[in-house]
């Protein structure tokens, strides 16, 4: 059957060049597809994770079962992240993408089941919290695989010349799924419980999987003839050498990494809400929703005019702002003032993230851009996974405020360093 034209073989006319198209990627109908079933998933995931971080918070009324959480999904993600760029770069990108759903819907399925009343009735606490570790596990292996067979994905769906557009249009809709998940799971718990909210959870991941469905399939890129494959460990350590003989992509990927890290306060959020500045469920919903409006907006700029000039120094200064407003809503106790602080972290965040997925999109070569994906996979997921963790012991070690403080403090430290080590980055541009 013949296949339709790449579009990464397709020629933009010299006017589609001439000005900024805001909606170029969108153009492309299963980069629409794709954007579509990563909205929907978004959104699932999202719900999911406030209402089980707020049944076990309340439940317990300890921080280090928030920090767990993040801990178990964090170790099977990484332990898999750099084989499902390997499975990425090797096999059909649109099946890992349908089978890693499939698992996550089977897994939400299990958590619905724990959650019954008549089954945590019949279960004592520690069982009950072994059933809901354990199903969080599974979604890190499956996110392991997932992650970076959508991100490589993109960059075949849309021409070059269409990356940072591209790059942008994908952040946009996972900001926009992170603003409508958390809004929206305070209110869908306190109205209809939480069971019934861990339902609307499964309907949302079954229509992203009907969306992934209408994708084509990718298979790899074809090996030339009379080559041998490279055996597996030699395969996954060139993307990891990629990554550390690019500085600017090892810069960035750090960047983000230590930052978030340290200076992230999401996973500590139903503490505040809970016992700092006591606003109940609906709260916690606008509290994990405010930084990624102020993403979600930033990234609708972006789509037009993206931060990709002066990029080394955008990036300096978003990830300073981040560490900025981490401090400010650390000193925080009106709750307004709290969501402002976390809405501008998320407009700095979204810069960070456009700039850092453009470089991820332009520089690995696609035979490598699975693998080299895989990798910043790690490094998001140490991240926000490990940083949750980390907040979460931090936390009960020192209390919710000073573990903030502590955290933004080291943001700009390590802002201040890379910033030193990096001035000749300065010259680089993306655009």
């Amino acid at each position: 059957m013949p296949q339709s034209e790449s579009p990464e073989s397709a020629v933009l006319p010299p006017a589609e060049l001439a000005r900024p198209d805001a909606f170029a990627a969108l153009r492309y109908p299963e980069f629409r597809n794709l954007m579509g079933g990563a909205f929907l998933f978004t959104i699932g995931i999202q719900i999911q994770e406030v209402v089980i971080a707020y049944a076990l918070y309340t439940m317990t009324h300890r921080p280090i079962v928030l920090g767990l959480i993040g801990l178990a999904e964090a170790l099977p993600f990484i332990s898999l992240a750099l084989f499902g760029g390997l499975l990425a770069d090797r096999r059909d990108k649109r099946l890992l993408i349908l089978s890693s759903v499939s698992f996550v819907v089977a897994g939400s399925t299990t958590l619905l089941w724990a959650l019954l009343p008549s089954t945590r009735a019949s279960l004592s606490q520690p069982a009950l919290l072994a059933i809901i570790y354990g199903v969080i596990a599974a979604f890190g292996l499956a996110r392991g695989v997932f992650a970076p067979a959508a991100s490589s994905l993109s960059a075949f769906l849309v021409p070059r010349a269409v990356y940072p557009n591209s790059s942008a249009w994908r952040s946009t809709a996972w900001q926009a799924g992170a603003i409508l998940g958390p809004a929206s799971a305070g209110f869908l718990y306190a109205a209809f419980g939480l069971t019934s909210t861990l339902g609307i959870v499964i309907a949302l991941f079954a229509a992203s999987l009907a969306l992934f469905s209408g994708l084509r399939g990718h298979p790899p890129q074809p090996v030339a003839a009379g080559s041998v494959p490279p055996k597996i460990w030699q395969s996954l350590r060139e993307g990891i050498d990629f990554v550390l003989g690019n500085r600017i992509i090892l810069y960035a990927l750090s960047l983000d990494m230590f930052s978030v890290l340290f200076g992230g306060v999401v996973a500590i959020l139903p503490v505040y809400a809970a016992d700092i500045l006591q606003v109940g469920p609906q709260g916690l919903g606008i509290l994990r929703a405010a930084p990624s409006i102020g993403a979600l907006l930033t990234l609708l700029v972006c789509t037009r005019y993206p931060p990709t000039y002066h990029a080394w120094r955008n990036l300096l200064i978003a990830v300073a702002g981040f560490g900025v407003m981490t401090l400010t809503f650390g000193l925080s106790r009106i709750f307004w003032l709290s969501a402002a602080a976390l809405f501008v972290s998320g407009a700095f965040d979204s810069i960070s993230v456009v700039i850092r997925n453009t470089i991820l999109q332009v520089l690995p070569p696609d035979h490598l851009r699975g693998r080299v994906l895989s990798v910043n996979s790690i490094f998001i997921s140490s991240s926000n996974e490990l940083g949750a963790f980390q907040a979460g012991a931090s936390a009960s070690i020192f209390g919710a405020t000073r573990s903030v403080l502590i955290g933004g403090s080291i943001t700009l430290l390590i802002v201040a360093t890379v910033w030193r080590r990096s001035k000749d980055l300065f010259k680089v541009r993306l655009d």
